[in-house]
């Protein structure tokens, strides 16, 4: 029994780990969206006080806390979102290209994050099967035995967090890349394909519908996509 107690609070503690990782990176993901608004010559984020990493700022009770929670905890797996950093896209200096770049500093944060904990992964020494232990495990959200694998080692505790850190915003990434409103890869769309202001407004109203929609017919693909970056970066921390 109390060996089972044990493992449960290793399980626990390591999903609240898991927790926060995602909700970091989301709110990362957020601020630099300000940062390059900022750069680009919109004040309206460092105003409203979002150019910080404080998760105060950016918590959305429902996306950040309530939804993610409740998955992680039944399903094992979480998604969510912090509230959207606000800019005036009319204070940007280049009209054609801000909003774009605005958009993509969101994934482009990711990214980079994904590729710093890939350098720390790869340099953290342990052993390769434990490596292989921990990414397997991972993956199919297996915590008990991801608990078990890192107990008592801090370059396991290191290398699985580094794992998770990459796993959440290579996902983060590459979902915020789909073309459809309100995420960011709309925005590139709109700025590569010419697009009738009326269809935008259409696309931008029931861009969540339009969305679902998506995900639920390319859900296969999507996932293939996803498993193909996560199987690339985690390969680069062996």
């Amino acid at each position: 029994m109390y060996y089972w107690q044990i493992s449960m609070l290793n399980e626990v503690i390591l999903l609240i780990f898991f927790y926060a990782i995602f909700a970091y990176s989301i709110i990362l993901h957020e601020v630099f969206h300000g940062y390059m608004a900022l750069w680009l010559g919109d004040p309206t984020a460092k105003y409203a006080g979002r150019l910080t990493a404080n998760p105060l700022k950016h918590i959305d009770p429902l996306m950040t806390i309530i939804v993610p929670l409740v998955m992680l905890f039944t399903l094992g797996i979480a998604f969510g979102g912090a509230k959207p950093v606000p800019y005036n896209p009319y204070n940007l200096r280049n009209q054609r290209w801000g909003p774009t770049f605005v958009a993509l500093a969101g994934p482009g944060s990711n990214l980079a994050i994904a590729i710093l904990f890939t350098i720390i992964a790869n340099i953290i020494s342990i052993p390769l099967a434990i490596k292989l232990d921990i990414v397997q495990s991972l993956l199919s959200a297996n915590w008990s035995a991801l608990a078990v694998t890192m107990h008592g080692s801090l370059g396991t505790i290191f290398y699985t967090l580094s794992i998770m850190a990459i796993f959440w915003n290579v996902l983060i990434a590459v979902f915020n890349m789909i073309p459809f409103p309100p995420l960011d890869g709309s925005k590139l769309l709109f700025a590569l394909i010419s697009i009738k202001i009326e269809t935008m407004a259409i696309l931008e109203q029931y861009g969540f519908i339009f969305l679902f929609i998506f995900v639920y017919i390319f859900i296969g693909p999507l996932s293939l996509l996803l498993r193909f970056f996560w199987q690339f970066f985690f390969g680069l921390t062996l």
